[in-house]
């Protein structure tokens, strides 16, 4: 098989660099699959800045993978060559440990992260743990459908944790970006009033939102017209926690969806009495998948895509660090 094109971090605060690799084989129960479609998430800006500390270096970057199946490693099964599938972040566990055997392989003591410890998606082509993948059978394209591969799987996450319609009919969503505006949709399909915060100032998102059929749109800063059932914090800015919390109503959840987050500063503990929550959300798991992705068959979830030629990673990175994209940047090993 022919070499590949991989945009590769050989160490954290650089540049991704060009290189050219011989396609991966894949082992005993792995894939091998021919990347269409790789999302860019905040989390690969994280691995990329250094502010994610446990990468195996040098990696190739990228967890929102949609290809196609190229080849089998020994005794895998549940794929045919041909066969669409989706990478996400969560790309092996140890099976045995206490949270593996609960059904809580999201905490796995020796999990192992797609573009963290396994080589991801910023490729021409991906080997993944098959037990890992998921099949794909949405009718929408490979970038339409990537960023449901982590976006659209830990908003799912973290809309479940702040509660289900009855218990939090009023939703704030902190940071509206690739996995706020999925999970603005989704709430709204379950008959939630979707309030969205974005950076103060910030009128471009707040259109976005509206458009979207948000109830109400505006800054970080202010309050919203009624107090919250829940809030889900996308933006990995400690001093939302505060702000949430303020924003919510007594018994009401703060849920941080980030990976990553700035230092919480000090806050009274006036605004979190009441019984108010702030929980995190970690990872994901298979069964995450598994229902995000039937449901996402079944719920009209529009992702608003601006792609890019593989080669252009970092570009799309810069533009996901300084705020200026609107919905998700994908990645396409073809060109854009």
């Amino acid at each position: 098989m022919a070499d590949m094109t991989a945009m590769v971090l050989p160490r954290p605060g650089v540049p991704l660099a060009r290189e050219t690799r011989p396609v991966p084989r894949p082992g005993p129960g792995e894939v091998l699959v021919a990347v269409g479609a790789c999302g860019v998430c905040r989390t690969d800006l994280h691995v990329v800045d250094g502010e994610l500390t446990e990468p195996r270096l040098p990696i190739v970057p990228g967890h929102e993978i949609v290809g196609r199946v190229v080849e089998l490693g020994l005794g895998t099964s549940g794929f045919v060559p041909g066969d669409r599938v989706g990478i996400p972040w969560l790309g092996h566990t140890c099976r045995r440990c206490r949270y593996c055997v609960a059904a809580r392989e999201n905490l796995c003591d020796a999990p192992e992260f797609t573009g963290y410890q396994r080589d991801g998606g910023y490729a021409e082509y991906a080997v993944a743990d098959a037990r890992y993948c998921f099949p794909i059978d949405i009718d929408r394209g490979d970038a339409a459908v990537a960023p449901l591969l982590c976006a659209g799987l830990i908003g799912h996450r973290c809309l479940a944790m702040a509660g289900g319609p009855d218990e939090a009919p009023r939703l704030g969503l902190y940071g509206f970006g690739a996995a706020a505006h999925i999970v603005a949709q989704v709430a709204r399909h379950e008959g939630r009033e979707v309030h969205a915060f974005t950076r103060p100032g910030d009128a471009a998102a707040q259109d976005f939102a509206r458009r979207l059929g948000v109830a109400w749109a505006g800054g970080s800063d202010e309050a919203p017209p009624e107090p919250l059932d829940a809030a889900i914090i996308f933006a990995p800015v400690g001093a939302l926690v505060p702000a949430a919390l303020r924003a919510v109503d007594k018994g009401g959840t703060v849920v941080c969806g980030g990976i990553h987050m700035s230092d919480i500063p000090c806050f009274p503990y006036d605004i979190l009495w009441h019984e108010r929550t702030v929980r995190s959300v970690a990872n994901l798991t298979r069964q995450d998948a598994r229902d995000f992705l039937a449901l996402a068959r079944r719920v009209p979830i529009e992702t608003h895509v601006e792609t890019f030629p593989l080669t252009e990673a970092n570009e799309a990175l810069r533009r996901l660090r300084d705020g200026e994209l609107t919905g998700a940047a994908v990645l396409l090993p073809g060109g854009a």
